[in-house]
């Protein structure tokens, strides 16, 4: 999915279409059934951006977490449309700014599929990279 206008590309983990038109987006989650903004504003990204992509309205979207095999319905509401506006246009001025944040290593990680990519343990402890370092040039005899 895309949306030119938000500068966004991505995929949906599912989208349902149902024959009255509705469209119905689904994030899949690794974790507990949980109330997270985070995940909301991701939901309502790919709403935004399947409304464009097809001209339909997207009113809602469910979040659904695997370990507790639980959905949770969310509103496509003019609030976290206007969330996911404000999130996008700080993620570009940051990343037009060029300095990048280290990634966090915390629990949020484990299950996360960018791992491999963020690589937060290497690159999150600032004392682990001085030791990578030292390491590097220290003659082993």
């Amino acid at each position: 999915m895309w949306s030119e206008r938000l500068g966004l590309i991505g995929k949906c983990d599912v989208v349902e279409f149902y024959p009255d038109g509705r469209i119905y987006p689904v994030e899949y989650k690794h974790g507990k059934k949980r109330a997270k903004i985070h995940d909301e504003i991701q939901l309502a990204a790919q709403a935004m951006c399947l409304e464009e992509m097809t001209g339909k309205s997207v009113t809602h979207g469910a979040i659904y977490h695997h370990s507790s095999r639980r959905h949770r319905e969310v509103a496509i509401t003019p609030s976290l449309r206007q969330q996911v506006e404000e999130t996008v246009k700080a993620v570009r001025a940051l990343l037009d700014s060029q300095k990048l944040l280290p990634p966090v290593n915390d629990a949020r990680c484990k299950e996360c599929s960018l791992k491999e990519i963020c690589q937060p343990e290497a690159l999150a402890d600032k004392n682990h990279q001085r030791e990578i370092l030292a390491d590097l040039f220290t003659v082993d005899e």
